[in-house]
């Protein structure tokens, strides 16, 4: 490109919402680029990135052409028919589109296309200043941002996420004259609200970073991200631990501060007793704090805020840190105290009056239909019948606790801490209560997208149990997803089931156990629900939600849907047969085995004779198809032994070795022979060897 400028836009805002910050300032950044592109402006993105901080929002491109491009325009007109009168005069027709124009009708050319002659208009215009369209660009990139309460402020009637205070456009060194909501364009900025009570004054666009950074404000979100990290680490080494920083609360802490500096604090070793779980929770939710642990991942009583500035006096600055985190640990710790008098078998008592869904029941009912799924799932996976069934009917309790009531992602982990600490339980052993304790937490596992599945087996099958109640309720309650509302989180519960079978090697038929389930929820005989759930709709359901899940690990769609052609009973019988697939579509002679069948299964299809259930040798008149039979049947000895002990890879491997006697046949034999008794053994022997090839999968999707 030659003639081309850096480009400079700043908003200057109050204090932008937290959480949509980052949303914004890619909103405007994608409005602007659009904006160009539109307008045929070039440009050179480069590195370049949105860039935000709490109090602005910017653009900067290193590279955008001074102008458009030459505008070149073709107008159809009339075809000569209707142009022209029979002395080759012009029309009124013709004089109209080029008064239109703003021509004489000579000036007019001409263009042939598919129906014949007729005149155009071809125009050429010099391309317009970039510096004229940017303030057009800038209006519509801020009306395309996503605002869903936007402030108005002043006796203006327009509005924006926060009040807008100042306004830089800079193209190269000069300012664009430009308005917008009320502020005028200038090359002045502001820096740090408390570091730097000056203005900042932009020479040219590409100062835009470092003159902030003078000021005291690092408006780069990357930059001002790893010098959060940095500082939080350092803070942490020097407590003797290491900082826990979640990706969460780093992007928050990232979208408050504009120059961060670390503040190592601490609170009283005595809320240690708490469990850290709420601690963490309190610190990092609540305050944006990060805790420090110790290298076995134990929390201490060490913290890291980040302030918002350099303070002259960094202990009053921790004071401050201290004293707002104090009242929610002595918060927690009451709780915590309180819970532990009552125990978590006494608080599920209280599970009898809690409502969990009007057409399920309470919660206590919930608990005891998942108590009997544990139960019978239990042998599956090695796990104590009655063991399994004692942890069900613990899993709700601690949602009675004030500790849950206060912190309720803490659901499952404080029950954890309440059994291992509950009188009542003393007459399991220390590795039974340990188990117990550790699967009320597991139950809950995976909590979110890419969490793991319950690392005990004990935990899976409360994990599995409280899922498929969960599924086989909703659906017979009529609460299936619909759209993006899914209010009992039937999808992510469908998933978490589905993993925990295939990552937790669990051999269960997943339809007896949705019957099993179903079943249940019929015989509570609650209003408004039914009878039963569709346990082959809610068998789909569950299928459906590992789609995604294999395309995510790099399974192709033709791979998935050959598994599920088969409906196999067990989700890990049906991980197996798609690993297996996996395998064998990397031989040579899958393509041509995969078509094979796909032809098989069509002529079957159209079959105009009743297919014999035994083929004849007798029949055979042809060497290709004998020498078929023959492999057929020494395909299936081969394959029946590897089937039954489920090893698919050895079996698809056996099955891919038919392909020369496959080949063979479709070259050689006239399925369709005139003689009935012969069309019908053939089509016999195909269905044979097609029942074979699609005792893995059904290959035929594999071929393209």
């Amino acid at each position: 490109m030659t003639d081309i400028k850096p480009l400079l836009i700043e908003l200057g805002t109050e204090e932008l919402p937290v959480k949509a910050l980052p949303g914004l300032a890619q909103a405007l950044f994608d409005g602007v680029l659009a904006g160009l592109e539109k307008r045929g402006i070039a440009f050179e993105r480069g590195e370049a990135r949105p860039l935000f901080t709490p109090r602005r929002l910017a653009v900067r491109l290193p590279a955008v052409a001074v102008r458009q491009p030459e505008q070149r325009s073709e107008v159809p007109g009339p075809y000569l028919n209707v142009a022209l009168d029979a002395d080759g005069q012009p029309t009124r027709a013709l004089l109209g589109f080029a008064q239109k124009a703003g021509v004489e009708w000579t000036q007019l050319e001409r263009a042939r296309d598919g129906k014949g002659e007729r005149f155009v208009h071809r125009a050429v215009k010099p391309g317009a200043a970039t510096a004229a369209l940017l303030p057009e660009i800038l209006r519509e990139a801020v009306a395309a941002m996503p605002i869903p309460k936007p402030m108005r402020w002043g006796a203006h009637e327009h509005g924006f996420a926060r009040p807008l205070h100042w306004l830089v456009v800079l193209f190269g060194g000069e300012v664009v004259e430009a308005e917008l909501l009320g502020a005028k364009s200038d090359r002045m900025s502001r820096g740090h609200r408390f570091m730097h009570d000056k203005p900042v004054w932009f020479s040219s666009a590409d100062d835009y970073v470092e003159s902030l950074r003078a000021a005291k404000v690092l408006a780069d979100p990357d930059e001002r991200r790893a010098r959060i990290v940095a500082e939080v680490e350092a803070a942490a080494r020097e407590a003797g631990g290491r900082a826990r920083i979640d990706p969460g609360i780093l992007e928050e802490v990232n979208a408050l501060v504009e120059w961060p500096k670390a503040v190592l604090c601490s609170f009283e070793r005595e809320f240690l007793a708490v469990p850290q779980e709420a601690l963490i929770a309190t610190m990092e939710a609540n305050q944006k704090f990060f805790p420090v642990l110790d290298a076995d991942g134990r929390l201490g009583e060490r913290f890291v805020g980040i302030a918002n500035i350099e303070s002259r006096d960094p202990a009053e600055v921790r004071k401050g840190y201290e004293r707002v985190i104090r009242p929610r640990f002595a918060d927690a710790k009451f709780f915590f105290v309180e819970d532990l008098k009552q125990g978590l078998v006494a608080m599920n008592e209280g599970l009898k009056t809690v409502t969990y869904q009007a057409r399920l029941g309470t919660v206590a009912d919930k608990v005891a239909r998942v108590a009997a799924l544990a139960e019978a799932i239990a042998p599956h996976a090695g796990v104590d019948p009655a063991l399994a069934r004692r942890a069900a009917l613990l899993s709700k309790a601690d949602l009675q606790s004030r500790l849950v009531n206060e912190f309720p992602e803490l659901q499952g982990i404080a029950g954890r801490y309440y059994a291992m600490a509950d009188a009542a339980l003393a007459d399991l052993s220390f590795e039974q209560r340990s188990a117990l304790a550790a699967a009320l937490d597991e139950a809950y596992m995976p909590r979110f997208s890419g969490d793991a599945i319950a690392p005990s087996k004990l935990g899976q099958v409360l994990a599995i149990a409280e899922r498929l109640d969960t599924l086989a309720g909703g659906f017979a309650a009529g609460l299936q997803p619909t759209g993006n509302k899914d209010p009992f989180a039937l999808r992510r519960n469908a998933l978490g089931l589905a993993r925990t079978l295939v990552e937790g090697q669990l051999e269960l038929d997943l339809r007896t156990a949705l019957e099993a389930a179903s079943r249940q929820i019929g015989a509570a005989g609650k209003e408004g629900a039914q009878a039963s759930a569709d346990v082959e709709g809610l068998y789909d359901f569950v299928l459906d939600r590992l789609r995604g899940y294999y395309t995510d690990t790099g399974v192709p769609p033709q791979q998935f849907e050959a598994a599920a052609a088969l409906r196999p009973a067990s989700l890990l019988d049906f991980d197996r047969r798609l690993r297996a697939i996996g395998e064998f579509a990397r031989l040579p002679e899958a393509e041509a085995l995969a078509a094979a069948n796909k032809r098989i299964r069509n002529i079957l299809r159209k079959a105009d004779v009743a297919v014999p259930e035994a083929v004849d040798p007798a029949r055979f008149t042809e060497d290709a198809e004998r020498a078929l039979a023959q492999a057929v049947d020494a395909a299936i000895a081969d394959t029946d032994p590897l089937l039954a002990c489920r090893d698919y890879v050895a079996a698809l491997a056996r099955l891919a070795a038919l392909r020369p006697q496959v080949d063979a046949f479709f070259d050689k034999v006239l399925v369709n022979a005139e003689d009935m008794a012969v069309r019908a053994n053939r089509l016999a022997l195909l269905k044979r060897l097609g029942d074979r090839l699609g005792s893995v999968a059904a290959i035929e999707h594999l071929s393209l």
